[in-house]
């Protein structure tokens, strides 16, 4: 196989891999041997770019969740108006609260870390 082919080869594989395709499906989806796909998963720098791929699909998926979260607020909080069925305000109300929870709980665990990698830096071992 030219090198040519053999980088498309491990980016499809890698691909695949890393929307969640199994080793099997993977392999034969990218036209390669099981044998060659564990050998290419076994590899270092195989790996450690298929983590950056997985990590950069979790970022963008995040990115678009975030952005997302000011129009959900807004329906939440348009959910708990009083036009709206009890049931359904109810839910929102504890949407709104347990969202709003785990939110202010992340918010202080990720201030009191950033004081703490501070701390860190500036004090001389």
């Amino acid at each position: 196989m030219s090198q040519k082919g053999r980088q498309n080869a491990d980016g499809q594989l890698m691909l695949l891999l890393a929307c969640g395709a199994t080793l099997e499906t993977a392999a034969r989806q990218a036209g390669v041997s099981l044998r060659t796909a564990k050998r290419r998963v076994a590899d270092p720098e195989f790996k450690r770019q298929l983590n950056t791929m997985r990590w950069d699909m979790v970022d963008r998926a995040v990115g678009t969740i975030t952005a997302a979260m000011g129009e959900a607020a807004k329906t939440l909080i348009m959910l708990q108006k009083e036009t709206v069925p009890h049931p359904s305000r109810l839910g929102a109300a504890r949407a709104v609260l347990e969202i709003g929870l785990k939110l202010r709980d992340q918010y202080d665990l990720e201030r009191r870390l950033a004081e703490l990698e501070e701390r860190m830096a500036t004090t001389k071992p």
